[in-house]
């Protein structure tokens, strides 16, 4: 009885603990983020991060070691890594001022086939697997244990789906149409 009353009472010294250390340390962490990013929301997503990460690893930490020294390396990862994310991302983004149009032909769905009618047309062990991928979002991991099938064969059957697809959608007249304008 005495030593479940002794774990609560440390669990409420740590949880006033950690409360103290972020009050006492996000000031100084947000404006090390700011300070380098400029953008408040950007700041506070990183300050959320260096918490997220702080806590995940604690066990890590050695006592007796310094904390700003640990927090701050801990902090530096994430402003990198949120430096990098933004960078990807910014490499992706295409500026755009106006946007193409789009001709009455190519506006028509009807011409295209549906879903159904192109899905139609695999085999039953390629729709089977294209369903499961891409509908129903299963890993291919997944869907080999599903199909009791390998790896392997999995992605073999999703690669003539989608090489299968791609022909039927290529005789499709509104993409021969489309391809030959281009």
């Amino acid at each position: 009885m005495q030593a479940a009353a002794d774990g609560s009472a440390r669990s409420q010294a740590d949880a006033a603990a950690t409360t103290t250390l972020v009050e006492a340390l996000s000031p100084q962490l947000y404006r090390f983020f700011a300070a380098q990013m400029g953008s408040r929301a950007d700041a506070n997503d990183m300050l959320q991060e260096v918490w997220l990460r702080i806590h995940r690893p604690r066990h890590t930490y050695r006592p007796g070691e310094p904390l700003l020294a640990w927090v701050y390396a801990i902090a530096r990862r994430v402003r990198v890594d949120s430096y990098r994310r933004r960078h990807r991302l910014a490499l992706r983004e295409v500026a755009c001022d106006v946007l193409p149009e789009v001709s009455a032909q190519e506006q028509e769905p009807d011409k295209l086939p549906s879903f159904e009618e192109l899905v139609a047309a695999l085999p039953e062990s390629q729709r089977e697997v294209l369903v499961m991928l891409k509908v129903n979002g299963l890993s291919v991991e997944e869907i080999a244990r599903a199909t009791s099938c390998t790896v392997g064969a999995v992605k073999q059957k999703a690669h003539r789906a989608y090489v299968r697809l791609r022909n039927l959608l290529q005789q499709s007249p509104t993409t021969g149409a489309a391809r030959n304008k281009a």
